[in-house]
Parts: C-alpha cells; sequence; structure tokens
C-alpha cells in the first residue's frame, strides 16, 4: 500500500541509511554490540514517526542533495516497513546481548546481509515483503 499522508524519500538517502546499518551491524560483530541501540533508535523514528523525524536521515539528505547526488522520489510507505523490521531486529538483538545471550548475532547479521542487499544492489527485502503482503491482501475500501 502506497503511503501518500508521508513526503516520498530519495533513493541514495535511503542506501545511504542502509550502508550506515550495514557499518553499526559491522562493527557490532568486531566486538561492539554495545551500538545496535542506536540503530534500534533510528528504525523507531524513521519506522513510526517519519523518516523527516530522524535527524540521520535530515542530515543525510541534507549532504546528499547538497552535491546534487540525493537520488530519484521513493514512496515512503515501504521503507517506513523495513524501518520498522529494522527497530524489531536491533531490539532484539540488544536486548540479547544485554542479557548476556550470544544469539544476538543471528538478528545483526541478518541486518549485514539485508542493509548489504539495500546499498549494494538496491534491493529492499522488506519492500518486497511489503508489496507482497498488500498483493495478498488489499486493503478494504470504505465508503
Amino acid at each position: 500500500m502506497l503511503r501518500f499522508d508521508v513526503p516520498p524519500v530519495n533513493a541514495n538517502v535511503i542506501r545511504l541509511e542502509a550502508f550506515v546499518t550495514f557499518m553499526v551491524c559491522s562493527v557490532a560483530l568486531l566486538g561492539f554490540p554495545y551500538l545496535l541501540p542506536v540503530l534500534a533508535l533510528m528504525g523507531l523514528v524513521r519506522g513510526f514517526l517519519g523518516h523527516y523525524k530522524c535527524p540521520s536521515h535530515r542530515g543525510f539528505a541534507k549532504l546528499l542533495e547538497s552535491i546534487n547526488r540525493a537520488g530519484a522520489k521513493e514512496n515512503a510507505g515501504a521503507k517506513m516497513f523495513a524501518n520498522k523490521i529494522l527497530f524489531i531486529a536491533a531490539t532484539v538483538a540488544s536486548v540479547l546481548y544485554f542479557m548476556g545471550n550470544s544469539f544476538w548475532v543471528v538478528p545483526t547479521i541478518a541486518l549485514v546481509i539485508f542493509s548489504t542487499l539495500e546499498w549494494a544492489f538496491s534491493f529492499c527485502a522488506a519492500c518486497w515483503v511489503y508489496g507482497f503482503w498488500y498483493k495478498l491482501f488489499p486493503p478494504k475500501m470504505t465508503g
């Protein structure tokens, strides 16, 4: 379902955010997992409040727009769904880590894989699932 109640987002800004997710998760796997709550916070803000409420998104957008590299506009609905998944995965990884459970690496590795697909190949797996879901279960029209 396309979202027209939130402004569209620039494609390359989204790719840069995915690269940041990839880097934070990679650094976490290298021994600094206490950084994962930062991703959970970013996913929370961008996924539930909107991209333009997130300071990092606004900063990345301003940076890329200043050098004419922001990219085409994309509907924000699927990207918000992807950020909700980021929030869930990063929160689960953070909770597991702080509980002393070594399984925190599983959602972190999943985030590395899926964020790499986004920043390197412009393939958003969560966006694909989002679109597939709404093809299977279209929203009921009232009126």
